[in-house]
């Protein structure tokens, strides 16, 4: 069975685009920048194991201290249109030796690619991960 449209690049480009921005410290210490970014029912599951809702993660993130750039570094980012307005991220960061598996979903709300959903995992370096 064969999905009923094809994946949009424009689309999977825009939902890494937005993930990106909501990694850099610059536009993390922006309420008005992330706000802009997440969706009005945005929810995550942080490594920490705490649910975080759209105004406490915005507020949360005003008040990062991280200097310029990328929290830390993203790598294996794989992305996938699930629908024609949703995007599945996934990737892994290392921050400081703090890693984590993370997941989200980008949700098309009119013209503009909203964060709807994330969640981060810790792992360890050292555990053997499956394919």
């Amino acid at each position: 069975m064969t999905d009923p449209y094809t994946a949009d690049a424009d689309a999977i480009e825009a939902a890494i685009e937005a993930e990106l921005k909501l990694l850099d410290s610059e536009v993390r210490r922006s309420p008005q920048r992330v706000g802009e970014l997440l969706h009005p029912e945005f929810v995550e599951i942080g490594a920490s194991g705490r649910v975080w809702d759209r105004d406490a993660i915005i507020a949360l993130l005003a008040g990062e201290r991280d200097a310029g750039g990328l929290t830390g570094t993203v790598s294996r980012m794989k992305a996938v249109q699930l629908a024609p307005d949703t995007v599945h991220l996934t990737y892994d960061t290392d921050h400081n030796d703090r890693r984590a598996h993370r997941s989200s979903l980008w949700r098309r709300t009119g013209r503009d690619w909203l964060l709807y959903f994330h969640q981060g995992t810790p792992y360890d370096s050292n555990a053997v991960t499956g394919g």
